[in-house]
């Protein structure tokens, strides 16, 4: 037999069932209800559902048949009329066989009833979010040795002792089977503190354009966040809720494919699975978020790492512990590693648990699709979220919204998170103003330099105008000389002089010769021929040679040209 494609509405009279069966045979139908019961057969479609309310037959009853789309609409009145039916939505719930009154059970679940489980159940007893203080008990060793439990309410163990080869692709921690919790946690906190990058926050803290642009993103719950607060007045119940929240068809598909069961969790069990509950919507969150709602390759590992439950069979005992955990993983592991990141997720959860049970499930659906599609993430579907979605279907919404408010009371610090990011960004921030200050001095020094540019550049201009003067009068020079050697071969013949202008303190040019021949090189003239009256060749070359000077060098720089031919002949001709 096949299960159909079913889907349940409401009026204030009327229970409606469309049931969609293509290829059945009209003639070949049969429906039976009767108080809570349900029963639908078409060959080869059935279909039983425990209804959240009780219908009657009276006679205003309705069916009808649409050949076209292959939908069976049966039409059924509601015993009392103007009753709200409760999580018409919450397919695998409805799925659920009706409990036997012929036989009592060997394991007896107390509380449960035929119909729905919220609606009869005793909330006398409020529910405490606060950590629960328990005195020291001593741990014996054979409960050491025992095997340590994870998974959903802590059920299960020795999963992982035949999957040892996918193990660290799935989970961080090793051989969770023989590691208790409180060595988890250890664990889990060393290795993040392992994992923090200084540099890797400070550059998602300084440069946020690509964090501003997701935290712009508005996920659905949003949208119906706002729809559900835009009726605030009027009663937020949950069949009021539901209305806001629908499921697709591959949703239903899924919800369909789930097996109901019962879960017999003790207080403690009970309290853990809500708060795990919040551990993982917080890491969908994230996701959904910096994907803008586009999941991709990484999704899956985005939502298990930074879910301690996931990643670490984290047990917590509070909601803040909780927060702090996620917010520790959010600034190790992910590609945006912003505290903003951390506060958004923090809301979205809220938004969500307030919506209710129908937005929690749809959420799970969503985690479940990721999960499977994914390998080997599918572990954590039979581990956590599988379990999840049955019994989320069953869990009281005044639970969910205790839950809501005590996450909402609670807050976060980046303090509290024990990575000292408030010290981190005051260092950064202190470096940051210096590199500013220097680089305000830098332009200030460049705004001052094009001033004096102009005197440099007339300096360079006179030392290049010099220094081209100087090359004429060397160039004046070095023709003169060569005139004055050729004039001296003319007079002397074999000897060859070199005389030397010198000026005493009076300003009194003087001469000094030095005759050079075969046998007298380098040796001064005597004195008789060094002196003023005693030589008047020489003192006729001196007149000549001074002529030549003063028609050879151009006005106005005739006492450069004589101190210049003075230095030279001073490194020529050595004085006694």
């Amino acid at each position: 037999m096949l299960t159909p494609v079913f889907e349940l509405t409401q009026d204030p009279d009327f229970l409606t069932v469309a049931i969609r069966v293509p290829y059945a045979r009209v003639s070949e139908f049969d429906v039976y209800f009767e108080g809570v019961d349900f029963k639908f057969y078409a060959k080869p479609y059935f279909l039983r559902l425990t209804l959240p309310g009780r219908v009657i037959e009276n006679g205003s009853e309705q069916g009808s048949y649409d050949a076209d789309k292959g939908i069976f609409t049966i039409r059924l009145p509601k015993e009392t009329p103007g009753q709200q039916f409760e999580g018409l939505n919450m397919l695998t719930a409805l799925l659920a066989p009706r409990k036997s009154r012929t036989a009592k059970p060997l394991v007896e679940e107390i509380g449960a009833s035929e119909v729905s489980e919220e609606a009869v159940e005793d909330d006398d007893e409020g529910f405490d979010w606060e950590i629960e203080q328990t005195p020291y008990e001593e741990v014996s060793e054979s409960d050491l040795n025992l095997q340590c439990h994870y998974g959903f309410g802590n059920l299960r163990s020795g999963v992982f002792q035949r999957l040892q080869d996918e193990l660290s692709e799935v989970i961080d921690i090793k051989d969770p089977d023989s590691v208790p919790a409180a060595e988890r946690r250890q664990k889990r906190l060393a290795a993040e503190l392992a994992k923090f990058d200084p540099d890797h926050y400070l550059a998602d803290f300084f440069e946020d354009e690509a964090v501003e642009q997701v935290l712009k993103y508005k996920p659905w719950w949003t949208d119906t966040y706002s729809k559900m607060m835009a009726s605030s007045g009027k009663s937020q119940e949950q069949e009021n809720l539901a209305v806001l929240v629908s499921f697709s068809e591959d949703e239903k598909y899924q919800l369909r494919n789930f097996v109901n069961k019962s879960y017999l969790l003790d207080k403690r069990a009970h309290r853990q699975v809500y708060y795990s509950l919040i551990d993982i919507l917080l890491a969908y969150c994230y996701e959904i978020r910096v994907t803008e709602g586009e999941k991709n390759v990484e999704s899956a590992w985005n939502i298990r790492k930074l879910s301690p439950t996931l990643c670490w069979f984290e047990t917590c005992t509070n909601v803040h512990e909780i927060l702090v955990s996620f917010g520790r993983r959010v600034l190790c592991y992910p590609l945006y590693r912003h505290f903003k990141l951390v506060l958004k997720a923090y809301r979205d959860t809220i938004k969500i648990l307030q919506l209710g049970k129908s937005a929690v499930l749809k959420c799970l659906l969503d985690i479940h699709k990721i999960f499977q599609e994914n390998d080997p993430a599918y572990i954590l579907n039979d581990l956590y979220i599988s379990d999840y979605c049955v019994w989320i279907q069953k869990a009281k919404s005044r639970k969910l919204a205790a839950l809501a408010e005590a996450l909402k009371k609670d807050s976060l610090t980046k303090a509290q998170l024990g990575l000292e990011l408030e010290e981190l960004e005051a260092a950064a921030l202190l470096v940051q103003e210096e590199e500013t200050a220097l680089k305000a001095a830098c332009s200030v020094s460049r705004q001052h330099t094009p001033c004096s540019s102009p005197e440099a550049s007339d300096s360079e201009e006179s030392d290049s105008t010099s220094s081209s003067r100087t090359q004429d009068s060397d160039s004046e020079e070095d023709k003169l000389q060569e005139n004055e050697s050729k004039t001296i071969g003319c007079l002397l013949g074999p000897l060859e002089e070199s005389s030397v202008l010198l000026t005493d303190g009076s300003g009194v040019c003087k001469n000094m010769a030095f005759l050079r021949s075969e046998g007298n090189q380098g040796k001064p003239l005597p004195p008789s021929h060094a002196a003023g009256g005693s030589g008047p060749l020489i003192e006729e070359l001196g007149e000549q040679l001074k002529t030549k000077v003063h028609i050879l060098e151009p006005e106005g720089s005739t006492a450069g040209n004589h101190s210049s031919v003075q230095d030279r002949n001073d490194q020529q001709t050595p004085i006694n």
